[in-house]
């Protein structure tokens, strides 16, 4: 009996041994579904032409060197909120100093800005060159204001663009609303008022394929509300020290207007924007190349 109880004693304690080694094997790949990611880069973006084509570039740029990336769409705010919390890797679409300048005061100091994608950032009222206001100063006049339907047709609440117009609306004192729509839908608007030749005014910015498709103007801005501003990259912290090759990629990662405006249109007009990217990609390998 004795030696029986010991037999199930030794087989009891054998089986529990096994059974919390499990345990503690899955508690580290529970934590490990953490750890199952490790080099797995997440890229946040948000709906914006350039960001999604920057994006889905440097996805198939990254994965062709060997890295694993996913990336992610999510507003503005939420994606610095991200990189200040360590919570993604890079952001390829920020418009400093200045349109994103709220963020950049809240969020900056935990965020490392490694490149710049575009030099020459520029937003702004934008419309079709065959209506005669060249000035937002010209949009005044009740008359003008209800030929637009006193409508400016704007993207996303969080975008810098959309808190700009409010603020142009109030300092020029023009009789218009703002309506908040996206991306996408703003040059459906603007594509539709254009094959009829009617007025509409959108908050546009470059680089945009939009000036690669229609003939369209900035209307001039006296008071200065829409500042000239770069695409910068963003890193969260760590990340520099973490991956010096994919930051010395990043540092080399410059586009000029022309380069930048084929790759949107690329990307714009495939039904994935993924496809849209990798054949720009085949397309430019060696300028692509000579950043690595």
């Amino acid at each position: 009996m004795t030696k029986r109880l010991t037999l199930f004693l030794i087989f009891f304690l054998t089986v529990l041994f096994i059974f919390f080694s499990g345990c503690k094997k899955d508690d580290k790949g529970g934590a490990g579904k953490k750890n199952s990611r490790k080099g797995v880069l997440t890229i946040l973006y948000p709906n914006w032409a350039e960001g999604i084509a920057l994006t889905n570039l440097a996805e198939i740029a990254l994965e062709d060197k060997g890295y694993s990336t996913e990336i992610k769409p999510i507003e503005p705010g939420p994606i610095y909120a991200s990189l200040a919390e360590g919570d993604c890797d890079l952001f390829l679409d920020a418009w400093l100093p200045h349109t994103h300048k709220h963020y950049w005061k809240k969020y900056g100091k935990h965020i490392d800005r490694i490149g710049e994608s575009f030099s020459n950032g520029r937003t702004g009222l934008v419309v079709p060159d065959y209506v005669k206001e060249n000035s937002i100063t010209d949009l005044k006049s009740r008359k003008v204001a209800e030929k637009y339907n006193n409508k400016i047709i704007g993207i996303g609440s969080g975008a810098g663009i959309h808190n700009n117009t409010t603020k142009a609306i109030k300092e020029y004192k023009i009789p218009f609303r703002q309506i908040t729509s996206s991306g996408p839908a703003m040059i459906a608007c603007l594509k539709k008022a254009y094959d009829d030749r009617e007025p509409v005014i959108i908050t546009g910015w470059k680089p945009h394929f939009m000036w690669a498709r229609f003939n369209i103007k900035f209307l001039k801005d006296p008071k200065g509300i829409y500042p000239k501003d770069v695409i910068a990259t963003l890193s969260r912290k760590g990340f520099r020290e973490e991956y010096p090759e994919i930051t010395s990629f990043f540092e080399k990662f410059n586009f000029t207007e022309k380069q930048l405006n084929s790759l949107m249109d690329a990307v714009g007009k495939a039904d994935d924007p993924a496809d849209g990217a990798e054949k720009w990609y085949n397309k430019n390998k060696q300028l692509i190349k000579s950043w690595w």
